[in-house]
């Protein structure tokens, strides 16, 4: 998890995903989070949980979670390590890739691979 710190409610959605994620609805919770990126808050986290047919009582415990507020802790730690920025960041072979356009990622993996050949 890497919450952005532009969305002033990232770091409560993905709290709430990996919450969601300790009853095994985390693809579903996660999607309708980007759904509704543009009116997240604590009520609409939830409605997405009541429409997912989470147990609220566990669902709000799990977010409370001291593990998982270390592992997005963590998370973060280590992306800002790899020089993450944002989301999403690509890496090529451990470096950062800046231009993430399809003809550029593609002469890029193909200069790779005939450097991996020589």
């Amino acid at each position: 998890m890497f919450p952005l710190s532009s969305h002033k409610f990232s770091r409560q959605a993905a709290t709430a995903a990996l919450a969601a994620d300790k009853q095994g609805k985390f693809p579903e919770f996660h999607a309708l989070l980007f759904k509704n990126f543009r009116s997240l808050n604590e009520e609409k986290l939830k409605e997405i949980a009541t429409e997912l047919n989470l147990d609220l009582i566990k669902f709000e415990a799990d977010r409370k979670s001291p593990e998982i507020a270390a592992l997005i802790s963590r998370d973060l730690n280590n992306g800002r390590t790899a020089d993450v920025r944002g989301t999403p960041t690509v890496f090529l072979n451990g470096k950062r890739v800046k231009n993430r356009g399809m003809q550029s990622l593609q002469q890029m993996i193909e200069a790779e691979i005939r450097k991996a050949h020589q």
